[in-house]
């Protein structure tokens, strides 16, 4: 199955294609638009959707879209809340019109004294009434003292409220090693973990991470740099056996050295 894996990297969203061919990769993840920002999605690239889906489809490169870091459906905070809900939608609409596989979403968090119980709830609710004409991906995040998504039995909520949602069996789930590194989750069998709780692993963000284990911190680094045992890096991807989106810093340098080193130990 390893010998099958597609490997990728985050890429700037000006032009993903020539990206993805500086890094030899198989597909590429990129934001439509600003990802600290609150405007709708945006394709960048020159045509706009119709000629980024051509090219990526001439160039048999598979396109990921990561939604804005801004979006959090699971606060109890209407005025971010409704907000979220309104550019989630909107960003897999725009995903859809490139062809992309999926759309990628963090899991947000609640403010300190919340009942995480709301959260699962207002993710439920979201999903209900979300149209997905592109899979949705939730992602295991590193930190927040009540994230819906740094520890296994908080995504296992998500999963089971999910369970009650109109589509909610479609949902994905999106395995960050680093988060799950600095969120506290050790690496060894967290494949089959999140198997457990979620049914399916269907991508990989694979990253080295810079700072300790269970610190909370989310920072990246190239593989073989960071505090992250380069075995325990490579049997996720190799349990996961799915695609992989390196999003490690070093621009072209940096992110085709560690699909190279993924690639040889696969």
């Amino acid at each position: 199955m390893t010998s099958q894996l597609k490997f990728g990297a985050h890429v700037d969203q000006q032009d993903p294609i020539t990206e993805a061919k500086a890094r030899s990769a198989d597909l590429v993840q990129f934001f439509l638009g600003d990802p600290q920002g609150w405007k709708g999605p945006k394709v960048a690239f020159g045509g706009g959707a119709e000629a980024l889906k051509t090219a990526a489809t001439a160039a048999g490169v598979e396109l990921y879209v990561h939604a804005p870091y801004v979006l959090n459906v699971a606060t109890t905070n209407n005025r971010i809340r409704i907000p979220s809900r309104k550019l989630l939608q909107q960003t897999v609409h725009a995903a859809a019109e490139i062809g992309a596989k999926a759309v990628i979403v963090h899991g947000g968090h609640l403010l300190k004294d919340d009942d995480p119980a709301v959260g699962f709830d207002n993710w439920r609710k979201c999903v209900d009434r979300l149209e997905m004409p592109v899979q949705l991906l939730i992602e295991n995040t590193a930190g927040g003292g009540n994230a819906m998504a740094r520890r296994l039995d908080r995504i296992a909520g998500i999963w089971q409220a999910l369970a009650g949602a109109e589509g909610g069996d479609t949902v994905g789930f999106c395995l960050d090693t680093c988060h799950a590194h600095a969120g506290g989750e050790e690496l060894l069998g967290v494949v089959e973990r999140a198997k457990a709780v979620t049914g399916r692993v269907d991508l990989v963000h694979a990253n080295d991470s810079r700072d300790t284990f269970d610190s909370g911190a989310d920072r990246h680094a190239n593989f073989g740099s960071g505090h992250i045992d380069p075995d325990a890096l490579v049997a996720v991807v190799r349990e996961a056996g799915v695609s992989v989106v390196c999003e490690t810093p070093g621009g072209v340098e940096g992110q085709a050295a560690d699909i190279e080193w993924l690639r040889d130990r696969l």
